[in-house]
């Protein structure tokens, strides 16, 4: 794929590259350190701004009928009934498989083109019961969460004394105090990005020092005593031991019963397994292009989740703003010259196993992928979109965004990570974008018991149903391709 991503697409000649001047900064996005660029100039050929401006009515006519007519609140009510028919869709799961057969019919009946599924091989990692019991100092039950991936405990459990510690360096520190004890990680959270890593590793260095299981503070800001899951990592050569998440509560509770000086112990049960690989499909329907069917924008959700919770917000709400941006692409019979595909990537959660596969089996058509999105950071009140293309790309994509000016959504922001899935692409020069959203609270819910319908509104749902489907419309009706440039 390297091969054929790497060289430059050229422009049209009417469109003459554009220097802008740029100033990085360095943000945490999910777990990845990225440079924010803004440029500060762009000089676009008129032509091209005027094609652009030319679109103004229809992305009125788009975010009308998402807003305020047809389409309004259809986003909301087909997430509602797709989280309370299928709950939770953990890769493996009969509800993950059930929810891509519902998908699958929804998108033949709505009338869209090219509708099916693509088998994919994804781990089946099992729950099973769970308990985390303080012995000492006094009896008591703490909430716990197992992490993906995680062994599980014998039957009678693991009962050991605990040591809490704040940093790997802290561990290191106090490496002979952790032989067979359940170390603690007391972590504080900064971001996601600078937290996540005692999540992934947690377990393997806590068993270099001969721990015989590992506790996390949740990777959350916020806690109502929700503790929050996510996947972890074993090492070759180190000694599996189990992992879970408990809450900020009690994470601050064992690190203050310690620094009084009083002996803790924890009863840990976990029936954590993970079992053989099992099939699932990523789910991809078009709208096929009038002109360069072969040329595609690509708007993409995960369908899977984790198996607390229903999966609501991670990405309940991307999964149906990409449906909802064909949909109502279709409702209004606006058929653009390139295709508009959407993909819902299964077991994202997992591990992006889906977009992978995608990648592997689709590698001889990556040329054509003209533009990719991914919504997979929560659908709050949108604030415009965030993309990973050079300067030419950049500015292209501030034109169209000045189109999203009815529902203020116009930002604009140059990221070398814009999704999780489309990650693969994007690293390789394929230009592409993720929803931008206000989306401060989005860890408050994150692979938690919390991330419900409640983390959703249907005003925003309209807002971003009508983003996505404008952006993907536009670059994909434009009469030249979006650059593929070196950033």
């Amino acid at each position: 794929m390297g091969n054929r991503l790497s060289f430059i697409i050229l422009l049209t000649v009417a469109l003459t590259l554009v220097m802008c001047d740029v100033s990085n900064d360095k943000i945490e996005d999910d777990g990845h350190l990225i440079k924010k660029k803004t440029p500060s100039e762009c000089n676009l050929p008129n032509e091209l701004k005027t094609e652009i401006v030319s679109y103004s009515s229809t992305v009125e006519k788009i975010i009308k009928a998402a807003v305020n007519g047809s389409f309004k609140g259809v986003t909301y009510q087909e997430l509602t009934l797709f989280v309370d028919t299928f709950g939770n869709r953990i890769a493996g799961s009969q509800n993950l498989e059930n929810a891509i057969d519902y998908m699958i019919n929804k998108s033949i009946a709505d009338g869209l083109d090219n509708v099916h599924g693509e088998d994919v091989q994804v781990p089946h990692w099992v729950r099973g019961f769970e308990s985390a019991t303080l012995i000492e100092p006094h009896n008591s039950s703490l909430s716990i969460l197992g992490l993906g991936g995680s062994i599980g405990t014998s039957p009678e459990g693991i009962l050991a004394e605990v040591l809490v510690v704040k940093t790997f360096d802290d561990l290191q520190s106090k490496a002979e105090q952790a032989k067979g004890k359940i170390v603690v990680y007391n972590e504080d959270f900064v971001s996601y990005g600078s937290a996540v890593i005692y999540r992934s590793n947690g377990a393997i260095e806590a068993s270099k020092v001969g721990a015989v299981a590992s506790l996390i503070r949740s990777i959350s800001p916020f806690s109502l005593n929700t503790p929050h899951t996510g996947m972890q990592s074993y090492a070759e050569n180190v000694t599996k031991i189990p992992g879970a998440a408990i809450t900020i509560e009690d994470a601050h509770f064992l690190q203050r019963l310690q620094d009084e000086g009083k002996t803790i112990k924890i009863l840990l049960k976990m029936e954590a397994q993970t079992l053989p690989d099992t099939t699932s499909r990523n789910v991809v329907a078009e709208i096929k292009g009038t002109e360069h069917p072969e040329k595609v924008v690509i708007v993409s959700g995960h369908i899977d989740s984790w198996d607390v919770g229903n999966g609501a917000m991670d990405d309940g709400g991307g999964l149906f703003i990409s449906w909802g941006a064909l949909a109502l692409l279709k409702s209004l019979g606006l058929t653009a010259k390139r295709t508009v595909r959407a993909i819902f990537w299964t077991a994202e959660e997992l591990g992006f196993v889906g977009a992978y596969q995608y990648a592997t089996d689709h590698a001889n058509e990556t040329d054509n992928f003209i533009f990719m999105m991914e919504s997979d950071n929560g659908t709050f009140n949108p604030i415009g979109l965030q993309y990973s293309a050079g300067t030419t790309g950049g500015c292209i994509t501030q034109e169209v965004m000045k189109l999203l000016a009815p529902i203020n959504a116009t930002g604009t922001q140059q990221s070398s990570s814009v999704g999780s899935d489309i990650e693969i692409w994007t690293a390789e020069g394929v230009p592409g974008g993720s929803l931008d959203t206000e989306n401060d609270k989005y860890y408050w819910y994150h692979h938690s018991n919390a991330d419900t319908l409640e983390a959703e509104s249907t005003e925003y749902l309209d807002k971003n149903t009508a983003l996505w489907a404008s952006v993907a419309y536009v670059l994909a009706d434009l009469s030249i391709d979006f650059p593929r440039e070196t950033t």
